[in-house]
């Protein structure tokens, strides 16, 4: 008989791991493992293989104790007698008499049971000429009551659709209240039409990051394939990549050859404030800087793990990077070198943001948050509080807060002036993703609307916060999966939302309702607009990106 190898166990519990969500596990062990190295070709793996092949197991333990104890008294029954617990912690001698005891049990439950229904079909035979005579008059009594009942039943039903409808006509409804906010409401959201969405197609893996450059109209992406590309989006109608052209796709390789694909991820991407330059990170260390029309700059090494995030300073002179080897790094773009590595995590630095040009917070695994400044050699903010790993930071748009969110299910609010928390955010129910604040409020482009935080959560739902009061707004139920990613409109005036549902749903934030949505064909990873507003990106699982055109 063969036996499975310590490799195609790995890669089955990482293939788990990925799917239950639990993504910083999953990487950690396929780190440490190399499952990138192994030679198992991912697609021939059914999804939820580690469960049926636990459960294969279970099933032939299972069998085997009872195919031992077979004799005259078996009876023909499933294998149902032993408990999974039982299979994991017993030996074979154990299991049998399990097996045993519990036939012989059947049987004597199965012997009463016939006992049983001997007296009752004695009894229900004596019963039997007694109820002639009493079924006799019941139907009797049916047919005159027929007639009258079927009067008052069309009577009946036809007040309940005039109740219906008068409910739909004024807008009654028995469903969420205003705090809850789903898509069951008699107003159905509108599917963006084909017609107004472009299907992006090239990339051979996972579309995992986007970002629209700030001027002009390109798109850069980037995938499990090592590549990231810039697409260059006409205005108009959707169409497929096929009929935009090669011309309007430039690929930019992070490998040479097939060899190490696996290996060299692309996980994120930025650009900097003039559209001018496109920074990826990848796996393999190193971030990379291109230019717009496709040319490698710069390649810049010094990580000793995979690049998980970075962000251009305003500026547009400093790169920063996060990575998997505890450090964050600036960067001095112009020289082409690193100025300062920060070395204050004791776990994986999962995120990074800019505060001001020098000034910049990073999370990670261990729990905690670092504010950093290029020059010090110490945090110059220290903040603890969340009880799981800080998945992402995200200051505010004047740089006065910054929002925090963690698998300890809470997202919290900073402030500089404060040593502690001003605002633990804890009405989700599993673990906060990502989050996002709104272009709105002070130092904005559009002042006089309120600042509000967007948060994403395991549990399928959007919540929305007022960040002053640190107040629950609304909850966003639409999706029926984890929810990665949400984006605002640059008027703050709507909010899209990605799931692993395949669904991406346009919420008017006004309104408090979905008003646009389109499904996909895989999960979502991310979600963004372009600066117009009129346009919005979606990556998917199915190597593929789609572009919205949204107009209302």
């Amino acid at each position: 008989m063969n036996s499975i190898t310590s490799v195609e166990l790995n890669y089955l519990v990482f293939r788990y791991l990925e799917e239950s969500g639990f993504t910083h596990s999953a990487f950690a062990l396929g780190y440490e493992a190399g499952i990138n190295k192994c030679n198992i070709d991912g697609n021939l793996i059914p999804p939820g293989a580690l469960v049926t092949f636990v459960q294969k197991g279970l099933q032939y333990l299972e069998m085997e104790a009872n195919l031992t104890c077979q004799n005259d008294t078996d009876v023909d029954e499933d294998f149902a007698f032993i408990k999974p617990l039982d299979l994991i912690t017993k030996n074979a001698y154990e299991l049998r008499k399990i097996v045993r005891d519990k036939k012989k049990n059947l049987l004597k439950e199965r012997y009463k049971d016939k006992e049983l229904e001997k007296k009752g079909k004695e009894r229900k035979e004596r019963q039997k000429e007694r109820g002639k005579d009493r079924e006799r008059i019941e139907k009797d009594k049916e047919r005159g009551k027929h007639h009258a009942d079927h009067i008052d039943d069309k009577m009946a039903t036809d007040q309940e659709d005039k109740a219906e409808i008068n409910n739909f006509e004024n807008g009654a409804s028995g469903g969420p209240k205003p705090m809850e906010i789903s898509t069951t409401s008699p107003c159905l959201p509108v599917e963006i039409p084909s017609c107004d969405v472009t299907i992006l197609e090239g990339h051979t893996c996972e579309v995992c990051a986007c970002a629209w450059s700030p001027t002009g109209s390109l798109l850069a992406s980037a995938s499990g394939d090592s590549t990231a590309r810039i697409w260059t989006i006409p205005d108009g109608v959707g169409r497929s990549s096929s009929q935009i052209g090669p011309l309007n796709v430039l690929v930019l390789k992070h490998v040479k050859g097939r060899a190490m694909e696996k290996s060299k991820d692309v996980t994120s991407v930025d650009w900097n404030g003039e559209g001018t330059l496109l920074a990826t990170g990848c796996y393999d260390g190193q971030a990379r800087i291109w230019s717009n029309n496709g040319e490698l700059r710069s390649a810049l090494s010094k990580h000793k793990g995979p690049i998980f995030s970075l962000k251009w300073n305003k500026k547009g002179d400093y790169l920063l990077t996060g990575s998997c080897d505890k450090t964050a790094i600036v960067w001095d773009v112009k020289a082409e070198e690193w100025k300062q590595q920060f070395e204050f995590h004791s776990g994986p630095t999962l995120d990074v943001d800019w505060r001001n040009n020098v000034s910049f917070a990073t999370s990670s695994t261990d729990n905690m948050i670092y504010v950093c400044k290029i020059g010090e050699n110490r945090p110059i903010k220290t903040f603890s509080g969340h009880q799981g790993e800080v998945n992402c930071v995200k200051w505010d748009p004047t740089g006065s807060l910054l929002a925090s969110c963690s698998d300890d299910m809470t997202a919290k609010i900073w402030s500089m002036k404060h040593d502690k928390y001003v605002h633990d955010l804890k009405d989700h129910t599993k673990e906060i993703y990502t989050i996002r604040w709104s272009p709105t409020g002070p130092g904005t482009n559009n002042p006089n609307q309120p600042l509000v935080l967007a948060s994403a959560s395991f549990d399928s739902t959007v919540k929305l916060w007022n960040a002053e009061q640190g107040r629950l707004l609304s909850s966003f139920n639409g999706h029926r999966e984890p929810v990665y990613s949400v984006a605002f409109s640059p008027n703050g005036e709507y909010l899209a939302s990605g799931s692993l549902d395949k669904c991406m749903h346009i919420w008017s934030l006004k309104e408090g309702k979905i008003v646009k949505t389109y499904t996909g064909n895989g999960g979502i990873f991310e979600v963004c607009w372009n600066k117009e507003g009129d346009k919005i990106a979606a990556c998917y699982a199915n190597n593929t990106v789609c572009v919205l055109d949204f107009r209302m």
